[in-house]
C-alpha cells in the first residue's frame, strides 16, 4: 500500500480552514481515480493535553490518500489531475494560499488488540508524527524503529491504528512542493480525549526510553493531534462519513 500524504500550512498561524471547503475537499479525495481510501486531518475543535504540545498547532489541513500500488499514487498526481486543483486551491478559497507539500510513502501496518472504534458521535483522533531527518544510516535507523517502537505503540490504551511510513522515489507534476521526510507515524484513537488518555499514560516512559536508543538522527520530529474523517473511494460507501 502507498499513502500520499498532502499538508496545508499557515505560517502565521492564523488562517482557518472553512467547514465548507472541507465538505467539498472530502467530495474531490473521494472522486481522485485509483484511491482505495482517504483520510482527511483538521485541527482539533478545542487542545487536549499531550507531551508535545510545543510543537504547535499543527497544519490547518491535510490528507493522506491510499493506493494499492505506487503507480496508481502516481498516476493521481498528474498535471490536470483533481489533486492539482486541490494543492492550488481552486474552487476552495480557504485552502487558497497555503503553503502545501505532498509526499509518497511506503505504508507499514501494525497490529493492535482493539480494531473497533467506539460507536459515538466524536470524530476519531489521528496522531501524526514525522522525522524529517536524516538518520545517519537509514538502514539502521528503520530495522531499529520498525523492531522495537510499534510493539511499544501498541501497548497505548485504547489505540485503534498503528501505521509507520518510509520513503520511496515517486515522480508527480503536482503545483505543490514535494518533501522528502525519512518517516512519518500515524496512530489513531477513538477521540481526542481518548488519545490524550492514552498520552498520559505510562507507556510514554517506555517510549522515551527507547527513543534515546535510537540510531543517530537529524531534524528532530513534530507531533499532531488531528481530528480524522474517513473518506471512501467513490463507489465504495458513503464519502465524508467519519468512523
Amino acid at each position: 500500500m502507498i499513502s500520499l500524504f498532502m499538508t496545508f500550512s499557515d505560517p502565521t498561524g492564523e488562517r482557518r480552514v472553512d467547514p465548507d471547503d472541507v465538505a467539498a475537499a472530502s467530495a474531490v479525495v473521494g472522486s481522485v481515480p485509483g484511491m482505495a481510501e482517504g483520510l482527511l486531518f483538521t485541527p482539533l475543535e478545542q487542545s487536549v493535553d499531550h507531551p508535545y504540545k510545543a510543537d504547535g498547532a499543527g497544519p490547518v489541513f491535510a490528507l493522506q490518500l491510499r493506493f494499492l500500488n505506487l503507480f496508481a499514487c502516481e498516476a493521481a498526481m498528474d498535471r490536470g489531475s483533481v489533486l492539482a486543483g486541490l494543492a492550488a486551491g481552486r474552487g476552495l478559497p480557504s485552502l487558497a494560499g497555503l503553503d502545501v507539500t505532498h509526499q509518497a510513502m511506503v505504508t507499514r501496518v501494525f497490529p493492535v488488540d482493539d480494531t473497533t472504534h467506539a460507536n459515538g458521535t466524536v470524530t476519531p483522533c489521528s496522531y501524526l508524527v514525522h522525522y524529517p531527518g536524516p538518520a545517519d544510516d537509514m538502514n539502521a535507523w528503520n530495522l531499529y524503529y520498525l523492531e522495537h517502537h510499534p510493539s511499544i505503540m501498541r501497548t497505548f490504551p485504547g489505540v485503534r491504528q498503528i501505521e509507520i511510513y518510509t520513503r520511496i522515489d515517486w515522480v508527480d507534476r503536482l503545483p505543490s512542493q514535494r518533501v522528502e521526510y525519512m518517516q512519518r507515524n500515524r496512530l489513531m484513537f477513538d477521540s481526542p480525549q481518548a488519545l490524550a488518555h492514552a498520552l498520559s499514560s505510562d507507556v510514554i516512559k517506555r517510549m522515551r526510553a527507547d527513543f534515546v536508543q535510537f540510531p543517530p538522527f537529524a531534524g528532530g520530529n513534530k507531533h499532531f493531534p488531528m481530528l480524522t474523517r474517513i473518506v471512501p473511494a467513490r463507489g465504495m460507501g458513503e464519502g465524508g462519513t467519519a468512523r
